[in-house]
């Protein structure tokens, strides 16, 4: 079943927004109700394949173990040149990084590449420091057919990478269900559900 509230981000700003973000590297705060992009929230249950991907510390690691350490996970999609969508949901991350105060070491956010040939460890890294990340949230890339076969397993993948959404995904708890939200959501509403699978794991 989905629920379609609004999403507190207009147009007019998705494109400033994302922009901004490139130029002064600083998250901006997030946009008046004006107008609205909605957004749907499902609950679904993925398998996560056995595939190794690279994270932007140049280690190699199996997404299986990296998603089941004991922490929530939340999750998105991007790469690196994408000039409006993937900008924008990293804003996102960061501001939810931010209003995680003292508990944000509890979490794990997981960016993962759509576009692997061009987003080495080194790229990925350059467009996190955009960002201000902390040490738990982490950039990831690999090959072109583990990251098929991730964006494949989440139900992301379109074809190519131009034809991306945005999708944020997030798990309690290793063996929970992931909760998917497609379509742009605000930092405070990302908070929202990631305290509401908490307190159902």
């Amino acid at each position: 079943m989905r629920i379609h509230p609004a999403v507190l981000i207009g147009g007019t700003w998705l494109v400033l927004g994302a922009s901004e973000v490139l130029a002064d590297n600083t998250p901006k705060e997030e946009p008046s109700s004006r107008e609205a992009v909605q957004e749907a929230i499902a609950s679904s249950g993925y398998a996560v394949p056995s595939v190794r991907l690279v994270r932007d510390d140049g280690k190699v690691v199996s997404l299986a173990e990296e998603m089941n350490d004991g922490r929530p996970v939340v999750l998105n999609f991007i790469y690196t040149s994408c000039g409006s969508i993937c900008p924008l949901m990293s804003a996102v991350f960061a501001q939810f990084e931010r209003k995680l105060g003292a508990d944000r070491d509890k979490v794990h956010l997981m960016s993962i590449s759509t576009d692997p040939e061009q987003d080495t460890p080194a790229r990925l890294r350059e467009y996190a420091r955009k960002f201000q990340p902390g040490p738990e949230w982490q950039h990831y890339t690999g090959t072109i057919e583990a990251s098929l076969a991730t964006q494949r397993a989440f139900d992301v993948y379109r074809g190519e990478k131009m034809s991306h959404t945005p999708v944020t995904l997030l798990r309690a708890a290793p063996g929970r269900p992931w909760v998917r939200i497609d379509g742009f959501v605000t930092p405070d509403k990302l908070l929202e559900q990631y305290r509401e699978a908490l307190a159902t794991r």
